[in-house]
C-alpha cells in the first residue's frame, strides 16, 4: 500500500521544467537605472539600506557563446529601499577584459571554466592570460565598494553610479594581479582589534604544494595582518570559515593535470579531476600565529566536493563546521552545454556538520539536511560564533537534484525547518539575511532573494518575515527585465540613492 501511494503521488514529478530553467541564463545587455513602482505588499519602513548582487551578465560575446555561466563578465544589480520605496541599478564592471571584448566584438580571452577563443586548439595554445572577470561577489567596506574575483585583485566602484573606478590594492600590499578571494568572511567582534568587526578574507597560490594567504582588513579598508602558510599538494578552495582563533579550509580532493591546458586543448577548469578514493583534508590555521604556540594542523574526513560552508564555531578543543557536501566535483566536460544539464545524473549537496577535535586531531561527521540545498547565508552577528538558524536556497522537493526553487530556514536547535517555494515557475539565488535595527533575536529580521520568474522572464525581489516564512513574501517587488543567475552579494545599511 506504500509503494502504490509513493507511485501515484504527484510530488514525484518536477516541480520545474529546464526550458523555464534555462531562462535565467540569458544575456542581459542592457544596463538600468528607476524605481520600482510594480510591488505586491509592502516594503517594510524600518529595512533601510542596499542589497547589492553580483553574477555573470553576459553568456556571450557578440553572438559567441561562453562554456560556462563562470565565464561570464561581472555585472552588478543594486538593490536600495528607503522610506518603503525601492530603487534598482545595474551596471557592467569595465574591467580590461570586458571593454576589450566589447569593442573587439569577440571573445579575446579564455575562461577558466571551459571558454576558448575562436580558433581551436591554434589560438589557445600556450596563451595563459585570464580575464580579470569581477563576477563572484561585491561588498561594501571601509568606504568603498569592491568587486571580487578569486583569482586577481578587487575592482572599485562607485556605490551611487557603480561607474568602475580601478582597482584596489590596499596601499601597495597586494601586488598586481595578486589573489583576493571573493568569499571574505566578516568577524563582527575582532579581539585583535578591540572588539571591532574586521574583515578576513585568503588567496591560493596552486602548485605542487599551495601557499594559503590570509588577509585582515579593519574597519578603516586597511590590511592589518598578513600571513601565508604552505600546504602540501593542489588546493581548489572557493571558500572558507572562520572563528575568533581559526581560519579553516576544506582541500578537497582533486588533481590538476596542466598539459591540455598548456597544448590549448581544455580550460583550466576541464583539467581538474575529482579523486573519490582520496580523504577531504581539513586545513586549521592560527588567525594569529604570532601570539600563541600554535601551527597549522591538517586533519582528515572521508572524500566529497564542498564549494560553500554556513559557518564555524568553537567548542573547548572542538571546531563544528557546517558545510554544503557534495558527492563528488559536478565536472565541466569539453563540448558540452551547460543549459542541458541533466539534474538526476548529479548528486544534489547537503548539509552537513564537521566536529573537529583538535588535540586527537580527528574528525567525525553528521548529515543535518539531506534536500539539495546551497548558498547558506545566516545572521551576520553570528559569523564565527555559535548559531541556531540559517537560511539557504533550496529544492522544492525533499529528494533528488533539482534546480533551488525554494527558501529553506532551518532551527539547529529544535531542529524544524520553514520552507518557502517559488515552484513551479521561480528559480532561487542566494539569500541574504537582514537583522532589523536594534533586534534582540537571532532571526528578528528580513531575508531578500531575488527570484528569476519563468512565467514573465522578470525577476522579482522577495522580501520574507526571516522569523516567520509562513507569512509568505512580505512585498514581491517586480522589476521590468530579468536578472541573470548571479553569484553572491552583501547588505549594508548605506543608502546611496537620493529619495
Amino acid at each position: 500500500m506504500q509503494n502504490l501511494k509513493i507511485q501515484q503521488n504527484p510530488i514525484l514529478e518536477k516541480s520545474y521544467t529546464r526550458a523555464d530553467w534555462q531562462g535565467g541564463y540569458q544575456s542581459l545587455k542592457e544596463e538600468f537605472d528607476y524605481w520600482i513602482d510594480d510591488v505586491e505588499g509592502e516594503i517594510p519602513l524600518e529595512l533601510q539600506g542596499t542589497l547589492f548582487r553580483n553574477g555573470p551578465g553576459l553568456f556571450d560575446v557578440n553572438g559567441q557563446r561562453l562554456h560556462h555561466p563562470f565565464d561570464g563578465d561581472g555585472m552588478i544589480s543594486r538593490v536600495t529601499f528607503a522610506n518603503g520605496r525601492a530603487h534598482f541599478r545595474n551596471r557592467f564592471i569595465r574591467t580590461e577584459g570586458y571593454v576589450a571584448e566589447q569593442q573587439a566584438g569577440k571573445i579575446l580571452y579564455r575562461g577558466v571554466f571551459g571558454t576558448q577563443k575562436p580558433g581551436g586548439w591554434l589560438a589557445n595554445i600556450f596563451d595563459f592570460k585570464l580575464k580579470n572577470i569581477a563576477n563572484t561577489n561585491v561588498i561594501y567596506w571601509g568606504g568603498q565598494l569592491l568587486a571580487l574575483w578569486e583569482a586577481a585583485e578587487p575592482h572599485i566602484l562607485d556605490p551611487h553610479t557603480l561607474e568602475t573606478l580601478g582597482r584596489e590594492y590596499f596601499n601597495g600590499v597586494l601586488s598586481t594581479g595578486e589573489a583576493f578571494s571573493a568569499h571574505p568572511r566578516f568577524d563582527p567582534s575582532c579581539e585583535q582589534d578591540g572588539g571591532e568587526p574586521c574583515l578576513v578574507n585568503f588567496s591560493i597560490k596552486p602548485g605542487l604544494s599551495t601557499t594559503i594567504t590570509i588577509f585582515e582588513v579593519n574597519l578603516a579598508g586597511q590590511i592589518v595582518r598578513k600571513h601565508a602558510h604552505s600546504v602540501p599538494g593542489f588546493c581548489f578552495i572557493h571558500d572558507f570559515v572562520i572563528t575568533p582563533q581559526y581560519c579553516i579550509f576544506f582541500q578537497n580532493p582533486v588533481k590538476f593535470n596542466p598539459i591540455p591546458f598548456v597544448l590549448g586543448i581544455r580550460s583550466a577548469g576541464e583539467c581538474i579531476d575529482f579523486q573519490p578514493h582520496q580523504p577531504t583534508r581539513i586545513i586549521v590555521i592560527p588567525r594569529f600565529p604570532q601570539t600563541k604556540e600554535a601551527k597549522v594542523k591538517i586533519l582528515e574526513t572521508q572524500s566529497g566536493f564542498i564549494f560553500h560552508h554556513i559557518n564555524a564555531f568553537e567548542v573547548g578543543n572542538e571546531i563544528f563546521i557546517d558545510s554544503i557536501s557534495y558527492e563528488s566535483l559536478p565536472e565541466v566536460e569539453p563540448e558540452s552545454d551547460f543549459r542541458q544539464v541533466n539534474f538526476d545524473a548529479v548528486s544534489p549537496g547537503q548539509l552537513w556538520r564537521f566536529y573537529l577535535n583538535l588535540d586527537d586531531e580527528t574528525v567525525q561527521s553528521k548529515l543535518i539536511e539531506s534536500r539539495c540545498c546551497e548558498f547558506p547565508t545566516l545572521n551576520p552577528a553570528n559569523v564565527g560564533r555559535n548559531y541556531q538558524y540559517l537560511y539557504i536556497g533550496a529544492a522544492h522537493a525533499e529528494t533528488g537534484n533539482a534546480p533551488l526553487q525554494a527558501l529553506l530556514k532551518i532551527d539547529l536547535e529544535s531542529g524544524k525547518r520553514q520552507l518557502w517555494s517559488a515552484a513551479p515557475r521561480g528559480f532561487m539565488g542566494e539569500p541574504i539575511f537582514v537583522p532589523r535595527p536594534g533586534s534582540k533575536k537571532e532571526d528578528d529580521g528580513w531575508v531578500l532573494a531575488l527570484v528569476y520568474d519563468a512565467a514573465t522572464h522578470r525577476s522579482d525581489v522577495v522580501i520574507l518575515d526571516a522569523s516567520d516564512f509562513s507569512k509568505g513574501a512580505i512585498a514581491r517587488l517586480h522589476l521590468k527585465h530579468h536578472i541573470p543567475y548571479g553569484l553572491h552579494g552583501s547588505f549594508t545599511s548605506e543608502v546611496f540613492v537620493t529619495t
